[in-house]
C-alpha cells in the first residue's frame, strides 16, 4: 500500500520534513530539527487516522534513513515511532546519533 505513496522533502537551514500529500487533501509527516550539518533530531511522526496502518509512517522514517546513507548525517530518534524502529532495524544503527 505504502508505494502509492511518493514521499517529499522539505528542508531548511532549521530543519525540515518528510511529507506524503493524501489523496483527500491531508498530509503525513515527520518533522526534524537540524541540530548541526551532519545530525537531525527527528521529533515527531503523523499520520492521518483514516491513513493509518497503510505502511506511510514506516515509508516516512525509510526516507529519511536513505537520505542520511547518502548525504552521509546521522538521526536522534526523539520521537518515539522513530525510535521504535530504529530498534526494530539494527542495520541502521550505524545512521543514530
Amino acid at each position: 500500500m505504502a508505494d502509492e505513496f511518493t514521499v517529499e522533502r522539505e528542508h531548511t537551514v532549521y530543519g525540515g520534513r518528510y511529507v506524503v500529500r493524501l489523496p483527500d487533501g491531508s498530509e503525513a509527516e515527520m518533522t526534524y530539527r537540524q541540530l548541526d550539518p551532519g545530525t537531525i533530531i527527528a521529533d515527531h511522526t503523523g499520520v492521518p487516522p483514516a491513513h493509518r496502518t497503510k505502511g506511510i509512517a514506516l515509508k516516512l522514517v525509510e526516507a529519511a534513513i536513505a537520505d542520511a546513507r547518502r548525504d552521509g548525517f546521522k538521526i536522534v530518534p526523539q520521537c518515539t515511532y522513530v525510535a521504535a524502529q530504529f530498534r526494530r532495524h539494527p542495520e541502521w544503527s550505524d545512521l543514530r546519533a
